[in-house]
């Protein structure tokens, strides 16, 4: 009886695992969407709407390099249209600059991920920010 449990639960993981990796526009506006929670998280602390907090702060850096490392993997060429998706046809074009900014943020991320101080996240959370509108400006569709 446990067994069948523990084998109906794996099933369950591994489906749930299948059905994300087979929507990839889905996933990034997932993971975008935590990216937002994160930034608004942040520009709270940054402007001084909510007290500094040192764990929170590692947080948001950690958001932000988790999901320069998965972001790139999920534009499939099979996912320029659909999903309400605002991707656009540029990422595909230019492949290189696209993962060249993901780097960029990923490594912007990484810098702030050691803050223990206001004015060092301040300063650490500014520049990577920075890439998000970079980013958005080049491979974003308007609506």
């Amino acid at each position: 009886m446990i067994r069948t449990a523990f084998v109906l639960a794996g099933l369950g993981l591994g489906l749930t695992a299948t059905m994300a990796q087979a929507d990839p526009i889905a996933e990034r506006q997932q993971l975008m969407k935590g990216v937002g929670r994160a930034t608004r998280e942040g520009a709270a602390m940054a402007k001084g709407d909510a007290a500094f907090d040192a764990a929170k702060a590692q947080g948001i850096f950690k958001t932000y390099a988790d999901a320069a490392k998965t972001m790139p993997t999920l534009f499939p060429e099979t996912s320029r249209t659909g999903g309400e998706t605002t991707a656009a046809p540029k990422i595909w074009e230019d492949q290189a600059g696209f993962k060249a900014a993901f780097a960029k943020f990923e490594a912007d991320a990484g810098a702030g991920a050691g803050v223990t101080d206001l004015a060092g996240f301040r300063a650490a959370f500014g520049a990577a920010t920075k890439n998000c509108g970079a980013c958005h400006e080049v491979y974003r569709i308007k609506k």
